[in-house]
Formats: C-alpha cells, structure tokens, sequence
C-alpha cells in the first residue's frame, strides 16, 4: 500500500524539524517553553484569524498600537503613546521609532494604513472586521460602497498614525489590541499571497518569528532579535503543542512535555487540585456558556413566559457542581462579573432558592398557554462534545421533572450547528458561548443590537438599541455605564437567551515557569515569561 504524499511530507517534515532541533557541538544551550494549543489556528494571518488559539500564537509574533501586561493593563505596545481630540473623534498615534520586523525593516505608520485598509476591504473577507467598525468609512467599504483608500486612517510621515472614528468608542484602544489589528508587512504580502502567513515568509514585528509550522503537531517559534524590547525578552523558543485530547494534554503535563496546559479536563481537576495545588492556575474570565432562543419563529417568538420558564427551571448550581465542575460560576445575568466599569444585571429570580424559581417557572409555563394538557415540545441542538452533551441531558431531565416539557436533542457537528444558528430558519434553541474581545460590557451587550453581525437570535428591542447608542455618545464614564447598565435591564427583561454559567481560565504551569499573571482576558504573552532552570 502506497503512503499518502501528505503524510509522507508531513513525516519528513517532522524529521528535518528534528534534526535541526539538534544543538551544535559548543553550542550555548537555548531555552525552551512548551504550551499546549487545543486546535490547529486556521491561519496565522492577522486578517484570517478567528479563534482563540490562532490569536494566542499571534500575541507571541505580532504587535499592535496597544496590548496588555502579563496582569492585563491596557498598555501603548507598538505605539510609544497616543493622543485623543477633544471631540474624542480622532487619535493620534507616535510609533516606536526602533520598532522593526524580523527581516530588519521598520515598522511604519504606512505599514499599519496598508494594514487597516486589506482588514476592511471586502476581498479580504476578514470575520473580525468589526474591530475597525467604527472608523471612518469603514462600513461602506465592508459593503463595497467605497474603495479601502478613503478609509479615516492617514499616515504623517513614518512614525506619525492619525484614526478617524465616525462616533466616540470609549473602548476603541482595547480593540486595537486584538491580533486583527496588528499590522502585515506589505512586501510580503504582496509577493506570497495565500502563503504569506507561512514560515519563511511571514515577517514578525512581536517578540517571536515563526519558524516551523508541522500541521497536526507542533508551531515553533524564536526569539525576533529585532524585536524593539528584545533585551526584556528570556526565552529562546516557544513550542506550540496541538493537543486535542485533555487527558492527553494532562498526561504530557505530567510527563514533564508541556510547562503549560491549554486547560484541565473536567474528571481530573478534583485530583490534580489535591495533588498540584500551586500548580492549578483557575481565574475569572470574560465568557459566558449559554443557550440561545431563535426568535424568528414558534415557539418562542412570541412567548416571553415561555422563555423565563425554561431558563427558570435550569438548576445552574447543579451543572457547575456535577458536570463542570472546575470553579464555574452559575450565570444569573448575561454580562461577566469582573468587567471595567460596570456592575452586571442579573435575572429577577437571581435571588431565589431553587424551590422558589421552579414554582415560579411552573406559574410562567400555564401562563404561557402550556400544561398537562398541552405539553411543550422543544428541540435543543448542541455541539459535539462531551461536556455539552452531558449539559444537554441534565436540562433535558430539569424541563421534564419541573415543566412536564417534551425535549428533542439533536446533536451536530460544529460547523453545521453554526451554519444553522446564523441561517434561523430550523432551530429553536442552540447551545453556544461568548467571550469577551475586549474588557467592556459592550462586548457582550452588543451582540444583541438590532444590527449587529453577531445578532444569532434575531432579538429585536429598539429601546434597547438606542440605549446602546446612548452609551456610545457619552464622553462621561460614569453616565456611560448608567446607559449601558440599563439596555442590560432590558435586555434580561426580554430574556432572548439563556446564560447556564460564567467559564474560569484553567490552567496547569509548571513551576519553573515565572511570570505568569492571571487575567480576565486569559491573555498569557510569552514574552512575559521566563524559566527558572533556563541557562
């Protein structure tokens, strides 16, 4: 039987990577890190990216205007500082003069407008496009209205970037740190296209370069000796495992393979909390596990009650105690405890016993036109995957044993339970999840804007979108939040979607790893870190 030519490259691939891993003879020895990925990044173009493992190995090779410390504070990165007009319209930004990508050029304010420009222009497709939303003609480019050139960002001279907003973003520095705001090399690009975000052809301006991409195994990194803050950096490589197993993950942990894990699997986190306490890293983190209502049709388009009755029969203590079980906290509201500026809402029933919330779910289900007589009957699609499905069975049995309600659980692939969710025109509820962009409550309260992308249940509530628009106005913190806080009180007076619980960040770091800062971002830059046995 013939070898197929992908695995034979692939096997050849990993022996060359190797035999070039081998030290030199007199050779001063390199130091190592060693992190786990869960998925291979779809890209580690800036512009392609659009999961959270992609941007991980991105913060290691890249850098924007703006970025954070290893304890999350928001910081100037490849900007030295910036400037803000009095009508909070336009910023300026003072580039790092000694900035450079890895081939030895400079990084200029020219880079970062040829940049901005290929994010938003509709050729490029970019899924964070939104990131830049709110720069001048921005969304008319997005639609193809006008070309990239008349977008309201403008380089005066090398070192010198001007961004026009078209409306106050109170939150726009956060944005800019997302890696789909890092800026590419436009030479590159230009001369590789598709290939551009491979090794050898992908120019870094962050701490690391990117030299060996073995797909299904490994993403090697190197210190970027022309990094500007190069002197700060003490690790010599960065290894990005891909792991997809959990336990597998733990077992190389353990083994001593990997200084840090991508996460803990739910049925050895009681025994590694016993056995690694100072190792166990667990934090709050900006994201929220939920089932959404699809609202664009029966049952729940036009059944408030129905709606609270459901989510009211959720015992969201019993799920974060028998099923995750790794420090998750039951989710009474939609928007994440631990956001800047901002007290999250909760439900009504937040501060009821579970004898109270089911008798008051059982008054809403009759008043909602259902009962012994007429049964709901409801269909629930979630995603692949172990730990959604023992959820899915678990508030199966809750409507059952509280309501008297008929559940049909239809599991699917991830891509096809997307494609549905955004298509609205089969489901009923959807299991999914949000994390936070950037630390501000609209990250997640904008998700729910009429307009918005991102709008997966077809909510609609013009009180809420002009409370969010009032938000947006404001040049006052404080009045800020009383106008976001309050779209959030209309938002779960509505109760478009069910919040099940708010994740942690779980992580195992070996304890020659140092530096490490737990943040609600679970933004964890290599660059921060260093080794306690490196040379």
């Amino acid at each position: 039987m013939w070898m197929g030519l992908s695995v034979l490259l692939g096997i050849m691939a990993a022996i060359a990577w190797l035999v070039n891993d081998l030290p030199e003879l007199g050779a001063p020895a390199q130091s190592v890190l060693n992190r786990a990925l869960v998925a291979e990044p779809e890209s580690l173009d800036p512009h392609k990216v659009r999961t959270k493992q992609a941007g991980d190995v991105l913060r290691d090779i890249g850098e924007g205007l703006t970025g954070y410390t290893e304890s999350g504070e928001l910081i100037a990165t490849g900007a030295e500082r910036w400037e803000l007009s009095e009508n909070g319209l336009e910023y300026r930004f003072l580039l790092r003069a000694d900035a450079r990508w890895s081939n030895g050029d400079p990084v200029t304010a020219q880079h970062y407008v040829y940049s901005f420009r290929r994010l938003v222009d509709p050729a490029t497709a970019a899924v964070f496009v939104e990131v830049l939303a709110d720069v001048e003609n921005a969304a008319a480019i997005v639609a193809g209205e006008l070309p990239a050139e008349t977008l309201g960002v403008e380089a005066r001279g090398d070192f010198e970037l001007v961004i026009r907003l078209q409306r106050r973003v109170p939150y726009f520095l956060s944005l800019l740190t997302n890696p789909v705001a890092y800026p590419v090399h436009p030479q590159s690009v230009e001369k590789f296209g598709d290939a551009y975000a491979r090794a050898g052809n992908l120019p870094s301006n962050g701490a690391y370069k990117l030299d060996t991409w073995i797909i299904g195994s490994i993403i090697e990194l190197s210190r970027n000796e022309m990094y500007r803050d190069d002197a700060n950096t003490s690790i010599d490589i960065v290894r990005h495992h891909l792991v997809t197993d959990s336990t597998t993950e733990l077992n190389r942990y353990r083994a001593g393979e990997l200084d840090i894990t991508y996460s803990v699997p739910p049925e050895a986190f009681a025994q590694v909390r016993r056995e690694r306490p100072d190792e166990l890293r667990v934090s709050p983190y900006l994201s929220v596990y939920f089932y959404g209502y699809n609202l664009t049709r029966p049952p729940f388009a036009d059944n408030l009650q129905l709606r609270k009755a459901l989510s009211m029969a959720i015992d969201r203590e019993v799920l974060v105690e028998k099923i995750t079980g790794r420090g998750e906290q039951p989710a009474y509201g939609w928007v994440p405890p631990g956001v800047n500026n901002y007290e999250p809402r909760q439900f009504f029933y937040a501060s009821m016993d579970r004898e109270q919330r089911h008798e008051a779910a059982k008054r809403m289900y009759l008043e909602a036109g259902y009962g012994e007589d007429n049964v709901a009957q409801v269909e629930l699609r979630y995603n692949t995957a172990d730990v959604t499905q023992r959820i899915a069975l678990a508030i199966e049995g809750m409507w059952r044993d509280v309501l008297g309600v008929e559940t049909r659980l239809i599991n699917e692939e991830q891509q096809v339970l997307l494609s549905n969710i955004r298509a609205m025109q089969v489901t009923q509820v959807f299991r999914s999840a949000w994390t936070g962009d950037y630390n501000d409550a609209n990250s997640f309260l904008y998700l729910f804007k009429s307009d918005s992308p991102s709008n997966l249940f077809g909510y609609r509530n013009e009180e809420f979108d002009q409370l969010l628009e009032s938000a947006a106005n404001q040049t006052d913190l404080t009045h800020r939040r009383y106008f976001l806080e309050e779209a959030d009180r209309v938002l779960l007076a509505d109760q478009p979607v069910v919040p099940i619980y708010f994740y942690v960040s779980k992580h195992l770091v070996s304890p020659r790893v140092r530096g490490w800062g737990d943040n609600v971002l679970d933004y964890h830059y290599s660059q921060y870190l260093s080794l306690a046995d490196q040379p």
